[in-house]
């Protein structure tokens, strides 16, 4: 299990965001904007097709990492935990000093795979949110904090719903600038430029 869990970290932690908004003309992201390497904010600095392109990699890398420890794992927990370490390389990947995204595209392309079932529910949560409050940071807030408790309802294995616990443990803990600044008035609004 071991190999696939690295494996997973580091197609994780290629930094799409930071790759696609240099391409698109931006300067380094992590000046940028919220400073954040992810889709969002690539969305600001670089437009809404480079953010749609990095936010398909983000998921598709979160994907590949669960499929790829599915096929070679050694045991039933392997893709799940390949999934959260595709999850962490994303927040915290090496090649740019540990300092990444937010995870939630990729948390997107995990548990597609790991909880297929519970995914559209915590995706309308997402866009529902966004919808109304026009803040992506609170989408993902709450779609993160409802993952677990509805793969549990909807009978997922317990890995997985382990792992969307866990994950989503991470994901607000990354969001706690956000809940700051949503609790100032300060947050960004989706459409508004870096």
């Amino acid at each position: 299990m071991i190999p696939c869990v690295i494996g997973a970290y580091l197609i994780g932690s290629v930094p799409f965001a930071w790759l696609l908004a240099r391409r698109w003309g931006a300067a380094d992201l992590r000046r940028v904007g919220s400073g954040n390497i992810g889709a969002a904010n690539v969305l600001r600095a670089s437009g809404v097709k480079a953010g749609v392109l990095v936010a398909v990699l983000d998921i598709a890398k979160g994907a590949l990492s669960v499929m790829l420890a599915a096929r070679f794992g050694d045991n039933a927990a392997a893709p799940a935990a390949a999934g959260l370490a595709a999850i962490v390389g994303h927040i915290y990947p090496v090649w740019l000093r540990f300092r990444g995204g937010k995870g939630v595209a990729t948390a997107c392309g995990v548990f597609s795979m790991l909880t297929p079932l519970a995914v559209p529910p915590a995706l309308g949560i997402f866009v529902v949110t966004v919808w109304i409050t026009k803040y992506i940071s609170l989408g993902s807030v709450l779609a993160s904090i409802a993952l677990p408790p509805i793969a549990y309802a909807l009978g997922s294995p317990a890995p997985a719903v382990a792992a969307a616990f866990a994950a989503s443990v991470i994901i607000v803990f990354r969001h706690r600038a956000n809940v700051l600044r949503l609790r100032a008035g300060t947050e960004r609004r989706i459409g508004a430029r870096a």
